[in-house]
């Protein structure tokens, strides 16, 4: 990574004008409190998880949104939103270190498309903005959750109460916490990618807000659609270039895609990046 660009990234992160953009890849040192065993968060992860440690069928491994399909039409819905609570709002995981480094200067505006609960219990001491995505629901057009948090509690408000002032935490994908909502199934995408390209899965107030913002994608692989189009759609409005992802190895589908969409492939990983900030190794050795 030149030093030119990563005092640019650095700089537009901490005024605010570089949205931190969280993939599965930052939740690479989070551990199992008791087995020491790593956090199920990327797809092949998952999907072994999913089922008992069991490899599925390779066309099922593809992408976790595909195997949980296959187990959603054999064993419920509910078994899915069950499988992911027990696994993010049930289980006791170490800490991340990028989630250290985030809780540490709390940006204003952050995305998380995991699924756990470490980026709100970065914010656990100060009021926030929670937007949740949901899917598949009847009671209302939209597909996401607005709460608010008070520094103790959630409680559900509607998008027109929100205060814009405060730090906004989105979690397209869903969470455990304060009640399990999950984007899970191929199902759930597809209603859920349908309604956030017509403009029902982001709240008004944070469509004004993401205007001509960059963004800097940690931990996030772009080999696989599901995950490309929500991103495409979450980060339009976009100044360009749309900004940066971290990748050491990228593949040539992600090379031509980062190529169309507008994002710099920068030669560095989550590790680069946390040692640049100061939460690297050493980091790790005293906490």
């Amino acid at each position: 990574m030149s030093a030119t660009v990563f005092s640019e990234i650095l700089e537009g992160l901490y005024d605010n004008t570089i949205v931190p953009y969280l993939g599965s890849g930052v939740l690479f040192d989070a551990k199992n409190k008791q087995t020491g065993a790593a956090m199920p968060a990327d797809s092949n992860s998952l999907i072994l998880a999913m089922n008992n440690g069991n490899p599925m069928a390779p066309k099922l491994m593809y992408e976790f949104p595909r195997a949980a399909m296959n187990l959603e039409l054999k064993r419920g819905r509910n078994f899915l939103g069950q499988f992911l609570t027990k696994l993010y709002g049930e289980t006791e995981w170490t800490r991340a270190a990028v989630h250290d480094w985030l809780a540490e200067w709390k940006p204003a505006y952050v995305i998380d498309i995991n699924r756990d609960g470490q980026l709100q219990d970065s914010y656990a001491d100060e009021e926030h903005t929670l937007i949740v995505g949901v899917a598949r629901i009847t009671a209302s057009n939209f597909r996401f959750q607005c709460y608010h948090f008070d520094a103790s509690d959630y409680f559900p408000v509607t998008h027109d109460q929100v205060d814009p002032q405060l730090p906004i935490l989105f979690k397209p994908m869903g969470t455990a916490k304060p009640e399990p909502n999950f984007i899970a199934s191929d199902a759930d995408y597809v209603d859920y990618i349908t309604e956030l390209m017509g403009g029902f899965a982001i709240p008004d107030f944070l469509k004004a807000y993401r205007k001509d913002k960059r963004y800097l994608l940690i931990g996030m692989p772009l080999n696989r659609d599901s995950e490309r189009m929500v991103m495409s759609d979450i980060t339009y409005d976009a100044t360009q270039p749309r900004g940066w992802v971290l990748n050491k190895n990228p593949t040539p589908k992600e090379i031509r895609y980062c190529k169309k969409i507008g994002l710099d492939i920068v030669d560095a990983d989550v590790l680069d990046l946390l040692n640049a900030v100061g939460f690297g190794a050493e980091y790790r050795k005293m906490a």
